[in-house]
């Protein structure tokens, strides 16, 4: 399997975390979400999207940081969000021991790209070969441990295709 290649927060120009967590260990869970906003693809593009994110969920939801740990375009391009190791703020209650990895887009109406859907499967490889991820983690999508939508009914629908990487 290729090496992952994940766009860093410096070179997505991130602004510092207000505060940052570590994860007790490996994470034990990865919880898929969506973005619910625009679909993109290509660096600039992408760039501008997490940017965008970040600013939403530092100044109006109060956020240290931004909340995924991962984000991921359309065209599969990989964003570190918080990164390996650190704890998120994705899935209210269950940020402790899992990471939350985000399809860019809205998959209520979008259908994931495979492109997309294997980098994440290399991501989610990658995370368990370093020993940021427990080898028998379990996969949910964000409405199996909230009441939400997310990750959208289309990505749902292809979480099978994320768990046969693990």
């Amino acid at each position: 399997m290729l090496p992952v290649n994940i766009v860093s927060r410096q070179q997505w120009g991130a602004a510092a975390p207000k505060q940052k967590d570590s994860l007790e260990g490996p994470a034990q869970r990865v919880v898929i979400h969506h973005t619910a906003l625009r679909c993109c693809k290509g660096l600039a593009e992408c760039t501008d999207e997490v940017l965008s994110i970040q600013r939403l969920h530092m100044d109006e939801r109060h956020f240290d940081d931004i909340g995924y740990n991962f984000l991921v375009g359309g065209d599969g391009s990989l964003f570190e969000g918080r990164g390996w190791g650190v704890m998120g703020a994705h899935t209210k209650g269950h940020n402790g021991d899992s990471l939350g990895i985000a399809f860019m887009g809205n998959f209520n109406n979008d259908t994931p790209s495979k492109e997309a859907i294997l980098s994440v499967k290399q991501l989610l490889v990658s995370g368990v070969l370093q020993g940021f991820i427990q080898p028998e983690f379990a996969l949910y999508g964000h409405r199996d441990l909230g009441a939400t939508q997310c990750p959208g009914e289309n990505l749902y629908a292809a979480l099978s295709q994320l768990r046969s990487s693990a």
